[in-house]
């Protein structure tokens, strides 16, 4: 008996469509784990050195770095790190200096990196500098909140936690592919954690914020020995989760500024984000196919009309998880403006995910790199 091609298109596309609300329906409920936690803050808080590698000025860069320099957190340094004298955003960091003259910050000169990931060379010259135990390392691109030191300090201090890594919220230009970029990511990238979290536990960081001590990362290995990955935050985190520390995913939501890329650079972002993630974690990379249901869910719709209960559950699912993540965990009231734009990145992100099983080129701030299968790279 065979199979008629009605049913060979109709099986896996309900199979499809229905993982997806499965997974849908784990993301929700990750979601409502995370706004459950939390930790009691310290009454005393440690002495932290901030770690503030740089590259460039961009439209954030000064309030962001701003943010730093405010944090209310009664002590800690700033180190920031810049290849050379001539980088855009060494005038800045020089300003802000002067701006608050009793808050401690250095400014380092690294050199080039002779290695592709340039932000680990940073980040390994900033730590010699630093004087604390407690280290939180942060992406150039990134604002805090006046509190964000007191809640992830307070979360790292919770018995056996090894290291705190944080969400973020992706704030975009006015260009309209930044725009549904941003959408995305707030919609779809911290629903991925949040399902992971409840799942399988935090068994990887992401590089916005990561809060950690000096003995978590030299019992790892160090930072040298992350420098030859791509996804170097990922490494960290996996690495801490497999030595047996506790990595949690911070309650402290971090501002992430995208930039006002144009169509080509935006693509360019998300295919090295798809190729790294392929390397990262393959096996979940495959799995992401449940995490776009609205592909599946039309065609679904369009090939077998009967079963359109079940696309029409599925689209209805996959709305709930956008509001649920972009709204009530980031904050990012600027969905309601945006809601027209998902069916676009739904087709975009769906792209992109296939095209990420393709290649291992891929373009990181100007520099062409190659990818390996272990996620390392070299310059191409």
């Amino acid at each position: 008996m065979t199979l008629s091609i009605d049913l060979l298109w109709l099986i896996p596309l309900v199979l499809l469509v229905s993982g997806s609300i499965v997974y849908c329906a784990l993301a929700i409920a990750g979601a409502v784990s995370w706004r459950r936690s939390g930790a009691a803050q310290l009454r005393e808080f440690p002495p932290v050195s901030v770690l503030r590698p740089m590259a460039g000025d961009r439209d954030n860069t000064e309030a962001g770095l701003r943010s730093v320099f405010e944090q209310d957190y009664p002590e800690f340094e700033i180190i920031m790190g810049a290849a050379s004298p001539d980088d855009a955003a060494v005038p800045i960091a020089r300003r802000l200096m002067a701006e608050y003259p009793d808050r401690p910050a250095r400014l380092i000169f690294t050199g080039d990196s002779p290695h592709p990931n340039r932000k680990v060379w940073q980040l390994r010259a900033l730590w010699e500098e630093a004087a604390h135990e407690t280290i939180v390392m942060a992406d150039s691109d990134i604002a805090w909140s006046r509190d964000c030191l007191q809640v992830i300090v307070s979360e790292l201090a919770e018995p056996n936690v090894g290291l705190v890594t944080c969400p973020y919220r992706a704030s975009a230009g006015p260009s309209f592919w930044s725009r549904s970029e941003a959408l995305g990511l707030n919609a779809d990238f911290i629903s991925g954690m949040l399902t992971a979290r409840l799942v399988n536990g935090m068994d990887y960081a992401i590089g916005c914020t990561i809060a950690t001590r000096r003995s978590e990362i030299h019992a790892i290995g160090g930072l040298r020995e992350v420098q030859p990955y791509l996804s170097e935050d990922f490494v960290i985190g996996n690495r801490m989760h497999a030595s047996g520390r506790t990595v949690i995913l911070s309650r402290a939501v971090i501002e992430h500024y995208i930039g006002n890329d144009s169509f080509v650079n935006c693509w360019k972002h998300r295919l090295r984000w798809a190729r790294g993630s392929r390397r990262s974690r393959p096996l979940g990379y495959v799995g992401e196919v449940f995490t776009r249901p609205m592909i599946p869910a039309v065609a679904l719709w369009l090939v077998a009309p009967e079963w359109w209960g079940l696309a029409a559950v599925a689209i209805a699912m996959r709305l709930a998880v956008v509001w649920t993540a972009s709204i009530w965990v980031l904050g990012d009231r600027r969905l309601y403006r945006r809601w027209w734009t998902l069916p676009v990145e739904d087709v975009s992100l769906f792209l992109t995910w296939a095209l990420g099983f393709f290649g291992n080129s891929l373009v990181w701030r100007g520099h062409k790199l190659v990818i390996g299968r272990d996620g390392t790279i070299r310059t191409a």
